[in-house]
Parts: structure tokens; sequence; C-alpha cells
């Protein structure tokens, strides 16, 4: 099967320099200092790099010829691969439009991570998993808000059997729930070709974004998962951890214009926003 995708840069950095914690935090607020420093869109909201987690938004919502894709899940091939910082960074993307209702849901039962990504601690609540188990716990009781105009629904407890808790009709209707209270609703979900638990999510789904890592992930897994989506909820791909280095226009366009610049300890990372739009090329 061909699929084609337009490219658009999509890259975080950071870059090796002397840091000074108060002028960084004369310019972010106090919450946003306590999150995973790999949320660009909180740390540095107005550097080049969260203006590519714009593109990433414009392409997922400012093109929609059809139906709102009002639930999007945020999936890869296997851990570790930046699915949850993809995640993440774009629910708050989506919060910084004005009057926006975005809730970020944790699905990824076995191995989660949101709530530590976005720094409220271990004591997150119940979370998905116990409004599974309670009934009486509807959505407006589990979900948390944030300082970031963002709701979130953390995991709750790490069940021992995820994937019947997933299967449970309860979930459906709390996604239901969030339906009626939110614009747009974020999962960020299990590796689609580990665990079965994200093609179980499928159902209550309306599009997928898959992340992929640059230079790591081998193009047969790539091809697998890619068939484990149903075509038509397939919203393209973000290509992760490319590691070359930054030149030409690009890289005149970031030190010339962005007077802010990346925060230092981490190593760089660089990704591409892949959106399908024909199949007149076969995808590479």
């Amino acid at each position: 099967m061909q699929r084609v995708f337009n490219s658009s840069v999509l890259r975080s950095t950071r870059v090796d320099e002397p840091f000074d914690p108060g002028a960084e935090a004369a310019r972010v607020p106090a919450a946003a200092l306590r999150v995973d420093e790999r949320l660009i869109s909180l740390r540095s909201p107005n550097s080049f790099e969260a203006d590519q987690y714009r593109v990433l938004r414009h392409f997922l919502v400012g093109t929609e010829d059809g139906p709102p894709r009002q639930v999007i899940a945020v999936s890869s091939a296997a851990a570790g691969e930046g699915k949850t910082t993809t995640a993440v960074n774009l629910a708050v993307t989506l919060a910084q439009s004005p009057k926006a209702r975005v809730l970020l849901v944790d699905t990824d039962l076995r191995r989660p991570c949101v709530a530590s990504t976005l720094g409220l601690g271990p004591s997150a609540g119940p979370g998905l998993s116990g409004a599974v188990l309670d009934d009486r716990l509807d959505l407006a009781r589990v979900a948390r808000s944030t300082p970031f105009n963002l709701s979130v629904l953390p995991s709750g407890a790490s069940p021992a059997n995820a994937y019947q808790m997933l299967e449970s009709p309860r979930v459906g209707r709390l996604l239901e729930e969030a339906r009626n209270a939110y614009d747009r609703i974020i999962l960020d979900t299990p590796p689609l070709l580990l665990v079965p638990d994200c093609r179980l999510m499928s159902q209550w789904v309306d599009a997928f974004v898959i992340v992929v890592a640059a230079g790591r992930t081998p193009r047969r897994l790539l091809a697998e998962t890619l068939a484990a989506v149903e075509p038509s909820k397939l919203a393209g791909i973000v290509l992760n951890g490319d590691e070359r280095p930054l030149g030409g226009y690009y890289k005149g366009y970031y030190t010339g214009y962005y007077a802010e610049r990346g925060r230092p300890g981490a190593r760089r990372w660089w990704s591409w926003w892949r959106r399908r739009r024909d199949r007149k090329k076969p995808w590479r």
C-alpha cells in the first residue's frame, strides 16, 4: 500500500550553554518549571521548538475537511520512542488556544508517565483505573485541572489486568462524557505492537498519530504498526530523534529570528511531522 506524507519540520533542541535560573523563571510561569524539561511547549513557549508543535496542531485540527478529530490517540510501535512527550506537548499546545477545552488522558495503564511528566506527583487521584472500577466516579471527579488551561485524567493505580480494564464498556462511557465536556481529547496510549491495549482503544478514537524513533525503528516494524491502524484513522507520523545537524535555511532562521534558545542538559532531538495527502508516491 502506498502512503504519502507532506513534511513540515517539527523539531525540538537543547543547546549546551550557560543557564540563568533567574532569567528563565522570569520568562516562564513557576508551575511550568516543575514539569519535565522535554515539555518545551511549557518551558519555552515562545521558542522555535514550541512553534513547531503549533505546526503539528495545525495539521491535525486546522486542515479538517470532515468531522472534527475530537479524540486523538498518540502511540508508537515500541516503548521509548517519545509518544508521551509528543502527546503532552500536543495537548498543551491545543490548550493554548483561547477558550480551548482540552483533556489529556493517560491510557497506558502498564507504564503510565503523564502525571509524572506534568509534575502532578504520585498521588494523582483515582484516575482512569479508579473510575473504571467505581461507577460513582464520573469524569468531573477524576479529571484534574492544571495551571495550563489543561485537564488531565491520570492512569490511576496500575492494575494487574490492564487489557481487561480497558475492555470495560465503562471506558467508552467516560470518553463519551469527555466528548460532551471537551473540544479535544488527547490519549497517551500503549505501544501498538507490544501489547493489544491500543488496538482495543481504536473503537473510541477518531485519529491516530504514530511516533517513530529515527534511525532506530526498523522499516518492517513501522509497516506492521501502520497496518495495525485503520487507514481512515491514520492522521500522520512524527519522526522523532533525528540527529542530523541543523543547517541551511532553518539554521539561519532559528538563530537569527528567535531570541530564546533551548535549555541545557538534554540531548538534541528533532522531529518531522508527516501528514498523508494522497497516494501518488510510495512511502519511503
